[in-house]
C-alpha cells in the first residue's frame, strides 16, 4: 500500500496510485504561526495590515468590513500613504508551536505544508473593497501595477521566514479568483496584473524546496487554468462543479491537477444528510477518474461548516475507492 505522499504523487504524475486521495490527507497544513488569520464566529478583529474584519452570527465565514471607518486604501493612487507592510514577529518564541508542528510530522507519509491566506488578487479588495479594487484596475492601471509588486515583495519576506523556519515542503496558497460562474476579472487582465506576481512568488518557493503549490480558488478559473500551470500550480483546489472538471482534467491533465467537484454548498449545509454526500463523492469521483484528480469539498480547509460534513466526505471517497479500484 501506498503512503498518502506516494499516492498522492503517482495521482498527479500520471502513474498508478492504489485509491483516491482522499480530501486533505497528503497535506499536514502548520497554522501555528504568529500571523492571526480569522475572527471568531460573531467577532471582529484588526489585522497587521489594519483591515478589519467581521464574521457575523449565523454566517458561514468572515468578510473585511469597507465602510468609510473601516477602510484601509482610501484612494489607489495614495496607496503609499496608507498601506504599510507589517513587522512579522521572526522571534524562536514565537515560531516555537509551527516548528514543533512541522517537526513532528512523518514526511514520508505527508508534506509538511505552509499556509498564506489571503492572497495577492484578494489583499487587493481587502484593502480598499471588491468595488474599488475592480475599478482602479481600469482606471489607475500604473497605481495597481506598483501596489501588486508591493503586496509581491510582501508575501516573499513572510515566504522566506516561513521556509527558513518551517522548511515545508508544500504549500498551500489562498486567493479567490472568481464567483461560481465566471472569474472576476478577464483572462488579458488576470495576466497583466496577477500572473506575474504570482510566478515571482511560487518561483520563490519552488527554488526554496518547495515541491508542491496547492492553490484554493473555490470559484469557476477555468479560463485561467493555463496561467495556474504557468505560475507553477501543481493542485487547484477548489475547483467547483461549474468549470466541468472532466474536461479540465482531458485538456490539462499531467500539467495540473484538480481537487474539488464536490460542492460545499450542495452537501455542507444544515439539512445535509449522509446519503447526498455519498451521491455527490459517487458522481465527482466517476466523473472525474483516477488520475489528476482528487475529491474533495471545495472548502478551503479540511473541515465542514457543519458537523459531520467532511467526515462523511471521507467514509464515502474510501467506500467509492474500494468500489474503483
Amino acid at each position: 500500500m501506498l503512503t498518502k505522499r506516494q499516492n498522492l504523487m503517482e495521482t498527479i504524475k500520471g502513474g498508478n496510485p492504489d485509491r483516491f486521495v482522499n480530501q486533505y490527507e497528503f497535506m499536514d497544513i502548520v497554522l501555528e504561526v504568529p500571523v492571526r488569520l480569522m475572527a471568531a464566529p460573531g467577532t471582529e478583529f484588526k489585522n497587521d495590515w489594519g483591515i478589519t474584519f467581521r464574521w457575523p452570527e449565523g454566517q458561514l465565514g468572515q468578510f473585511p468590513v469597507h465602510d468609510d471607518e473601516h477602510k484601509v486604501l482610501k484612494d489607489i493612487t495614495e496607496w503609499r500613504k496608507y498601506v504599510k507592510a507589517p513587522v512579522i514577529d521572526n522571534s524562536d518564541e514565537a515560531w516555537a508551536a509551527a516548528v514543533a508542528h512541522a517537526n513532528s510530522v512523518d514526511r514520508n507519509e505527508q508534506f509538511v505544508t505552509a499556509f498564506v491566506a489571503p492572497g495577492v488578487f484578494e489583499m487587493c479588495h481587502h484593502l480598499m473593497s471588491m468595488e474599488d479594487a475592480l475599478m482602479a484596475l481600469y482606471e489607475e492601471p500604473e497605481a495597481m501595477h506598483e501596489l501588486i509588486d508591493y503586496l509581491t515583495e510582501a508575501e516573499i519576506n513572510y515566504a522566506k521566514i516561513l521556509i527558513d523556519r518551517l522548511h515545508p515542503d508544500a504549500l498551500f496558497h489562498h486567493d479567490d479568483w472568481g464567483s461560481q460562474k465566471s472569474s472576476f476579472i478577464s483572462p488579458a487582465m488576470f495576466e497583466e496584473f496577477f500572473l506575474p506576481a504570482y510566478k515571482k512568488i511560487y518561483g520563490f518557493y519552488k527554488a526554496n524546496g518547495v515541491e508542491l503549490i496547492v492553490h484554493h480558488s473555490d470559484s469557476y478559473a477555468a479560463n485561467l487554468v493555463p496561467y495556474m500551470i504557468e505560475m507553477g500550480i501543481d493542485i487547484w483546489q477548489g475547483v467547483m462543479t461549474t468549470n466541468n472538471t472532466p474536461e479540465l482534467i482531458k485538456k490539462y491533465g499531467g500539467q495540473i491537477s484538480f481537487m474539488g467537484d464536490i460542492d460545499s454548498g450542495v452537501v455542507d449545509f444544515p439539512a445535509w444528510t449522509p446519503e447526498i454526500v455519498a451521491k455527490e463523492v459517487e458522481r465527482a469521483c466517476k466523473n472525474c477518474g483516477k488520475l489528476y484528480f482528487i475529491p474533495n469539498l471545495t472548502q478551503g480547509l479540511n473541515f465542514s461548516s457543519f458537523p459531520g460534513v467532511y467526515d462523511c466526505a471521507t467514509e464515502a471517497i474510501d467506500k467509492t475507492s474500494k468500489e474503483m479500484f
